[in-house]
């Protein structure tokens, strides 16, 4: 099996409920997404999907990717989409860094492989260890009374999990978080997540005055080193996300004892091939993981389905239901959603059936 073409489309993906803030005045109105088709000589088509946060969240940024894709593109005409290491290790021997760039082009040949072997791609990732993973929704920063009411339509509407923005003034993020903690049931799992947008001063005043609550505190600071010194001083679960740049972070991480959990997103890290691989090592270092990504609709979403349904059920924290965001439809057959759980599409590969016709005219196209 043979690629024969490539495209890519470049998508806006509105949210639902309108801006998405975080601290520091971060705001974000849609995904800008976007997707890539791989076709083989077999006529098989697998698709890949990557949504930057805005330019803000990380260093991977909408424009970077539709400049990348097409740089890409061309080196991997003619080759075998089922070589999934030798695809990887070409992309990066083509072309220095910026994995976020290779994300769906490495996500397309995993569709693709598992298209082929006529199974879904969670087989491919080691097995499905359950049927649905639990989802968490996220309270936005914004005002006291805004986050509490949230908070508690959120609960109301069955969900069980929350990650809570802090990461700005801290006197005001602990009025927030005590607010949001009061206006949910007991028992409600609350992640207190900063984006790494404190100083480690800031980070042990928030975790000083809010040792009454119960929360998992995720990525306070913005270095391993940084939230490590907060880490000597909680009494609480830390999680990382943003400084899980790569295998060697992660061991780095795992060296220094900095961490509980880990949140790995798959075009930070350079695709599915990169995350399985340090999902699995992490699994076996005893790290609980969340599987997910910086944005997307249908087609990121499942990928995300996939990885933590192979993800072992004792150590996967929670999931999140990034089709759900957004305003616009780019597949049929997407991830189910049922109460606060999320099931993989049944059929081979990632299982979604994209309807290229709402995707628009490709704004790059390769072929042999």
């Amino acid at each position: 099996m043979q690629i024969e073409t490539i495209k890519a489309y470049h998508v806006v993906q509105p949210f639902v409920d309108g801006p998405y803030r975080m601290s520091k005045g971060r705001v974000a109105d849609a995904f800008d997404a976007v997707i890539v088709a791989v076709t083989s000589d077999s006529g098989l088509t697998g698709w890949g999907e990557m949504a930057p946060l805005g330019n803000f969240y990380s260093a991977a940024f909408p424009a970077g990717t539709r400049a990348g894709v097409p740089e890409i593109g061309p080196h991997l005409i003619g080759q075998d989409p089922r070589g999934l290491a030798s695809i990887g290790r070409l992309m990066d021997t083509v072309f220095k860094g910026h994995p976020y760039i290779k994300s769906p082009l490495d996500m397309a040949c995993w569709d693709l492989a598992a298209r082929a072997a006529d199974v879904p791609l969670v087989t491919l990732l080691g097995g499905k260890e359950s049927d649905t993973a639990e989802l968490y929704k996220v309270v936005t920063h914004g005002t006291v009374d805004q986050m509490a009411a949230l908070a508690e339509r959120i609960v109301k509407d069955g969900f069980h999990r929350l990650q809570v923005k802090v990461g700005g003034n801290v006197r005001d993020d602990i009025e927030r978080v005590t607010a949001v903690a009061g206006s949910v049931p007991k028992g409600t799992v609350i992640f207190c997540d900063a984006n790494a947008g404190w100083t480690p001063y800031q980070a042990r005043q928030f975790a000083d005055a809010t040792r009454a609550i119960d929360y998992t505190f995720e990525q306070p600071c913005t270095t391993i080193d940084e939230n490590m010194s907060v880490r000597r001083m909680l009494d609480k679960p830390m999680v990382l996300d943003e400084s899980v740049t790569s295998l060697e972070e992660m061991l780095e991480i795992h060296r220094q004892g900095a961490a509980d959990g880990l949140t790995l997103k798959i075009s930070r890290l350079g695709g599915i091939t990169k995350t399985r691989l340090i999902r699995d090592v992490a699994v076996d270092l005893g790290f609980m993981i969340t599987v997910e990504d910086t944005g997307g609709a249908e087609i990121d979403t499942a990928a995300m389905a996939h990885l933590s349904l192979s993800t072992p059920e004792e150590r996967r924290l929670h999931a999140i239901a990034f089709h759900e965001w957004v305003t616009v439809r780019t597949a049929s057959n997407m991830p189910p959603v049922i109460g606060s759980r999320m099931g993989i599409p049944d059929g081979p590969g990632l299982g979604i059936d994209v309807v290229p016709d709402l995707l628009g005219k490709p704004f790059f196209e390769i072929g042999r």
